[in-house]
C-alpha cells in the first residue's frame, strides 16, 4: 500500500480558500493569548539575567511552534475535516505548553518539552504524509525538515531531564538548530536540501495570519495590564499607567497596521523567491516584533505597580519593548520596501538617548519612562502616517 494520505488536503489554488485565513486557525491562535501571557507573567516575576534568558528560550519557542503552523497550512486547507482535526489536537498541544510555562524551568520542564516535540514532530509528520501522494516535493521537502525537528526534539527531551545548569545550553542548542536548519534549507546526506526559495507561496494568507498574531500579541498585552489594573486602588498613577499602556498599544498597532501590514502581501505575490522573502520577513524579523510586544506589556504591568522604581533592569524592560518593536518593523519596512522607514529610525535614535538619558540621572522613574516611551511611539506613528501621504500625493494617489 502506498504511503500518504488518499484523500487530497491540499489548499486549492482556483478558489478564494487559496488565501483565506480560517476559523480553525484563529481557534489556534487563541491558545496563544494564554501563552503570551503566561510568558508576560514570567517575565515580570524573573527581571533577573537568568530570567530573560529563559524568556528568550520561551519567547523564540512559543514563536517557532505557531510560525511553523502557519507554514503548514498555508499549504494544507484547513477546511478540510482530515486538516481541520489535526489543528484542533495541535491546539491542545499547544494548551499543554501554555500552562508550563511558568514551571517550564522547574517541575514542568518535562510537560513542556514533551508537548513541544509533539507539536513539532507531529505537525511535520502529518504534512509529509498527507502530502506525500499529491505533492511529492512538498513531502519530500518536509521529510527533510522533519530529519532536523526529531533531532532537536532529543535535545528538548534530554534537556528536560537533566538540572538547569545543563537544561538551558541544551534547550538554546535545539533551538539554535531549528534555526540554522532554515537557513541551510534542512540538508541531509544523501537526500539534497530544502530549495525554501522556490516554493510557491500565498503571500495573502501569511501576512493576514502574522497581521492577526501580532494583533492578538497586541490584546495580550492589553489584558495582562487591565488585569493588574482591577487589582489596584485608582489612583492618578495608574490611572496615567493604564492610559499609557494603552496608548502604547494603539500607536504600535497603527505603525504596524497603518501601512506596513498591507505591503508584505504583494512582496510575497510580486517576488522570484517569495519562499526566501516570507521566512526572511515573517519567520525572522516578526520574532523581534513579538518579542517586542510582549515585553512591552511587562513594562506596562511594572509601570503599573512600580510606577517610581529606577535603575537599569526598569530601563531595560520599559523601553525594550518598543526598541525591540521598532527594530522589528524597521528591518519588516527595508526587506519588503528596499528602503529605511525614516520615523522609525529617528524612534529608535530617541529611545536611544533616553536610554542612555535615564542611565545617568534619577529624575526618570519608570512611569515618567514609559510616558516618554509612548511619545516617541506616537510621535513615530504620526511620522509614517505624513510620509505615506505625501508619497501617496508625490505619485498621483
Amino acid at each position: 500500500m502506498a504511503f500518504g494520505m488518499t484523500r487530497d488536503v491540499l489548499r486549492p489554488t482556483d478558489s478564494s480558500r487559496a488565501d483565506r485565513v480560517t476559523y480553525v486557525e484563529l481557534f489556534f491562535d487563541l491558545v496563544f493569548v494564554f501563552a503570551l501571557t503566561q510568558l508576560s507573567a514570567y517575565l515580570y516575576e524573573n527581571q533577573t539575567p537568568l530570567g530573560l534568558l529563559e524568556g528568550t528560550i520561551m519567547v523564540c519557542a512559543l514563536w517557532w511552534a505557531w510560525v511553523s503552523t502557519t507554514w503548514v497550512t498555508n499549504w494544507l486547507d484547513p477546511v478540510k475535516l482530515p486538516v481541520r482535526g489535526a489543528v484542533v489536537a495541535l491546539a491542545f498541544v499547544a494548551l499543554l505548553i501554555s500552562v508550563s510555562i511558568a514551571e517550564a524551568f522547574g517541575d514542568r520542564a518535562w510537560t513542556f518539552a514533551i508537548a513541544y516535540v509533539v507539536l513539532q514532530v507531529g505537525r511535520t509528520g502529518f504534512i509529509v504524509w498527507a502530502t506525500a501522494r499529491h505533492a511529492p516535493k512538498v513531502s519530500r521537502d518536509f521529510a527533510l525538515v522533519l530529519a532536523w525537528t526529531v533531532a532537536g526534539a532529543a535535545l528538548w527531551i534530554v534537556g528536560a531531564l537533566l538540572p538547569l545548569p545543563w537544561q538551558l545550553p541544551l534547550w538554546a542548542l535545539a533551538l539554535g538548530l531549528e534555526l540554522v536548519g532554515t537557513l541551510l534549507g534542512y540538508p541531509v546526506p544523501g537526500r539534497g536540501r530544502v530549495l525554501i526559495g522556490s516554493w510557491d507561496l500565498s503571500g495573502p494568507h501569511i501576512a493576514e495570519r502574522t497581521s492577526l498574531f501580532v494583533l492578538i500579541a497586541l490584546g495580550e498585552g492589553l489584558l495582562v495590564t487591565g488585569f493588574a489594573f482591577v487589582e489596584k486602588e485608582s489612583s492618578p498613577e495608574t490611572i496615567v499607567a493604564m492610559a499609557t499602556a494603552f496608548l502604547a498599544a494603539a500607536a504600535m498597532w497603527w505603525i504596524y497596521f497603518d501601512h506596513g501590514e498591507r505591503i508584505g502581501s504583494e512582496a510575497i505575490e510580486a517576488s522570484d523567491e517569495p519562499g526566501r522573502l516570507a521566512r526572511t520577513a515573517y519567520t525572522w524579523i516578526h520574532l523581534a516584533i513579538i518579542a517586542g510586544v510582549v515585553l512591552l506589556s511587562v513594562g506596562d504591568k511594572e509601570a503599573l505597580s512600580h510606577p517610581h522604581e529606577h535603575g537599569f533592569a526598569v530601563t531595560l524592560v520599559v523601553l525594550g519593548g518598543p526598541f525591540l518593536f521598532l527594530v522589528g518593523t524597521v528591518l519588516f519596512r527595508r526587506v519588503l520596501e528596499r528602503r529605511w522607514a525614516r520615523a522609525q529610525v529617528a524612534g529608535l535614535g530617541a529611545l536611544v538617548v533616553l536610554g542612555v538619558i535615564a542611565a545617568g540621572t534619577d529624575a526618570l522613574d519608570t512611569l515618567v519612562l514609559s510616558i516618554a516611551a509612548v511619545v516617541i511611539l506616537i510621535g513615530v506613528a504620526v511620522g509614517e502616517t505624513v510620509g505615506r501621504v505625501r508619497r501617496g500625493r508625490r505619485s498621483g494617489g
